[in-house]
Order: structure tokens, then sequence, then C-alpha cells
């Protein structure tokens, strides 16, 4: 079944449907070594192509997920942004996960942060969802940082090895962040 994709706006991002012609900036992105050095390997463009055919056919079916994201003031596609479901089995999963990925010209601009707390705020608000996720390798301070900035903790005790890495891989540590609802946060606190 094919539902209409949300669409998110925000200050200064769009966060739409995906389009055709964001592929090769989208391929041109994932083979950036800056944007890749914490992912496990750069994409070919048949593997950003796939990955986008993946994102895409969820959010037909959804209505939401890893929003094609572009710049409100020149419309230029700068990445995504959105909600996910990990395909792994983890201590935490199921879960829905807010993640990103964003050219590299548009690291440290605070668009990460603008626009993945829109996309928080329609987790919660718009599909209810109790909490979200988020993880990264240790090193990701930037990812970090927005997490922290999203009001997302941390429990050290919770970071996992992923699993769809192998024993020895770089990368394979992983530091989960947690965000529970403030409708659930608001109603403890009456509660108590």
């Amino acid at each position: 079944m094919t539902r209409p994709v949300e669409e998110l706006q925000t200050e200064r991002l769009a966060l739409r449907a995906w389009r055709d012609e964001d592929l090769e900036p989208f391929a041109k992105l994932n083979a950036d070594p800056v944007v890749s050095r914490f992912l496990p390997a750069k994409l070919t463009r048949a593997q950003s192509d796939a990955l986008a055919g993946r994102i895409r056919f969820f959010m037909a079916a959804e209505g939401w997920g890893l929003w094609a994201t572009e710049l409100k003031d020149t419309r230029e596609f700068i990445g995504f942004l959105g909600l996910s479901r990990p395909n792994f089995e983890a201590s935490f999963t199921p879960c829905v996960e807010v993640g990103w990925r964003l050219a590299s010209p548009y690291h440290g601009r605070g668009l990460a942060s603008e626009g993945a707390r829109a996309v928080v705020n329609f987790g919660f608000h718009n599909l209810g969802l109790d909490e979200l996720v988020a993880f990264t390798v240790p090193d990701n301070l930037p990812s970090r940082r927005v997490m922290e900035k999203l009001g997302m903790t941390r429990d050290p005790r919770e970071d996992f090895d992923h699993p769809r890495l192998p024993e020895g891989h770089p990368l394979r540590r992983h530091v989960l962040y947690r965000l529970r609802s403030p409708v659930l946060t608001q109603g403890a606190r009456r509660a108590s």
C-alpha cells in the first residue's frame, strides 16, 4: 500500500519525499570520505542508489522515514534526516531510530540539530512513539553532540557491538542514546 509521504519544514530546511534527481547528489555524498569516515565504507553509485531505493520503498509504505532534505532558500538537496527501524537484533530493538546524513559542506551549521528536532517532534506527536534511539561509534563526536542537543541521554552500560560488523572491525563498538516522549515524561512527573 502506498501512502502519501508526510513533509516537514523547519526555518531553513524542507524534509520531503525523494526524487530521481536526488540520486546523483546522494551518491556524491555517500562517496565523500568526510561523510563516510564513521560508516563501514564509502558507497558506490549502485550501492547508494540501492539505499535510496530502500528508503523510498519504506516511505511509500509508511508515509514517513528518512526524508530527502533540502535547503529551503536554494532547493539544494543536502542529504537525509528522519526516522527508521533498525533491521538487526540488539538489546534495544525493536525500536525507532532518529538519524541523519548530510553532505560535508553542510556540517557544523546546526542543520542536523534543526532538522532532527522536527523529526523528533513528528515521531512523538504525529506517530505517538514512546521513545526514540540514536547510535553511532564513540568517536563520532559531531553526531553525539546532535543527540545531546536533542536531549538524548546515554547509559554506557547500553553501549553495544553492532551485529552487522565483524569482530575486530574498528567501527563495531557503538554508543546508544535514548529519548523518552515528553508526554510520558510529563505524565510521570504528574504522577509523583
